[in-house]
């Protein structure tokens, strides 16, 4: 009967030191210090939020260049800003599979989100050069 007693009681303090931070802010990291699992993920994570701000914006500038494309373009050659849609959706889909995957090299240990984030970004990264050689190709 005092196993049981106790074992609740170990278990509510892992839990505890584990817990994320209540307030909902994002602790102050030096990200060219990070030494921490914690910090190192903190980064990777900031370092994909990046990346997806900057293809966000490349994306809507891709997109715009496609609608003109349709605009300008007969009948017959539209359809490009549908098409740039679903390879985008598709693309986010298949980023994220990939990256997922990528995490099982540490599956359920504390890397594995630092490994997906770094994915993420890297794939997100390319993604956004590709679309910006798409834009480009049709301006000219």
């Amino acid at each position: 009967m005092l196993k049981l007693a106790i074992m609740p009681l170990l278990c509510g303090c892992v839990l505890l030191t584990d817990a994320p931070m209540s307030n909902g802010q994002e602790p102050d990291v030096d990200c060219d210090k990070a030494e921490t699992q914690t910090d190192m993920t903190i980064c990777a994570q900031r370092d994909f939020g990046d990346a997806d701000d900057e293809l966000n914006a490349q994306y809507r500038i891709t997109r715009s260049t496609m609608r003109q494309q349709d605009a300008d373009g007969i009948p017959e050659t539209r359809g490009a800003e549908d098409a740039l849609v679903k390879a985008q959706r598709a693309w986010v889909s298949d980023r994220d599979a990939q990256c997922t995957s990528a995490g099982f090299q540490a599956r359920g240990g504390s890397m594995e989100p630092m490994l997906v984030a770094n994915c993420q970004a890297e794939l997100t990264r390319a993604r956004t050069e590709e679309l910006k050689s798409l834009a480009d190709g049709l301006e000219n």
